[in-house]
């Protein structure tokens, strides 16, 4: 089976407190997401720790290179590293942190080891990854990430780079195509566990209605509106944030049709992961399909009582 270096970027001009509680697990609990066991964060480890918080690490590195900034400013870049699931089978933490170690030589070189704020290790979800925070300062003092991280054409010969460097000690990887070259952006992770979080709450709420009987209508109606108040309010998030990823829906719609058919093929090495990735329409059809069956008089009170907690929230 197929595995794959992987590497992915997200610009960021705010919202240090959150990636921070999130990286460096300072929560007692993620609702948010269901796949980190916080009773193994304790394994969690850095390659480069941070020092001071991740707003004062980047703020003192771009008031020490003296660049101008603005408002809009991308003031550091989340870097997510990990590889295929079936890369780290039968590996120890020594394996693990090897891997991880190489990659930040990598960045190192390429956008300069001081302008690491930080690089952590997690080993508390499904697949072991890294997050490695940087500033975007320029070799001449400028904070500009479009100048390091570039455009497609950029990012592809990043993609190359990248994996040039890993294969050397892991001669087992392999190169994915890039978005570049297959003309599909990347669907974040995020949006996947929101979906499997909302299946959830659908398959609970299911379960609720179906066990309503006449001498416990009133209590049940009660406990479904209390659950939907909080369900429509995400999956309207849910809906705005694919609603950027319409043409990769389209083709996870057309994949889960046909992918299935391929899995013999001299193709089999990829086909798990295509597969993944359209389990993310297949989830959304039925989230649509759960709603589209909700009794309406429910539907229509679940759905007031939470515009009214939104203008008076607002």
């Amino acid at each position: 089976m197929a595995q794959y270096a992987i590497m992915r970027f997200a610009k960021q001009k705010g919202g240090f407190g959150a990636l921070e509680a999130h990286h460096e697990r300072t929560k007692a609990k993620y609702v948010s997401n269901p796949d980190i066991k916080i009773e193994r964060s304790r394994y969690n480890f850095h390659i480069v720790k941070p020092e001071k918080s991740y707003r004062q690490e980047s703020d003192s590195r771009i008031a020490e290179a003296g660049c101008k900034t603005r408002k809009d400013s991308v003031r550091f870049v989340d870097t997510l590293i990990t590889a295929s699931p079936e890369f780290f089978k039968g590996k120890k933490r020594e394996g693990i942190s090897a891997y991880f170690g190489t990659a930040v030589e990598f960045l190192s070189k390429k956008i300069g080891k001081d302008n690491i704020i930080t690089a952590v290790v997690h080993l508390d979800e499904k697949t072991p990854h890294m997050h490695l925070c940087f500033t975007p300062i320029t070799d001449d003092g400028r904070l500009s990430a479009k100048d390091i991280i570039g455009n497609r054409t950029q990012l592809t010969k990043w993609q190359d780079e990248f994996f040039n460097h890993m294969v050397r000690k892991y001669p087992d990887l392999e190169r994915g195509k890039s978005a570049s070259r297959t003309g599909r952006r990347h669907i974040p992770t995020r949006l996947f566990k929101q979906a499997v979080s909302l299946s959830k709450q659908a398959t609970h709420i299911t379960a609720i209605l179906d066990g309503i009987k006449p001498l416990n209508a009133g209590k049940k109606r009660d406990e479904i509106l209390a659950l939907l108040n909080k369900f429509f309010p995400k999956m309207e998030a849910f809906e705005t944030q694919l609603k950027k990823y319409g043409r990769e829906l389209n083709l996870l719609t057309k994949e889960n049709i046909s992918l299935k058919k391929r899995v013999n093929n001299a193709e089999k090495s990829s086909i798990p992961k295509q597969l993944e990735d359209a389990k993310l329409r297949v989830e959304y059809d039925a989230l649509q399909t759960f709603v589209d069956k909700l009794p309406e008089d429910i539907k229509r009170e679940a759905r007031a009582q939470a515009e009214k907690l939104r203008d008076y929230q607002r």
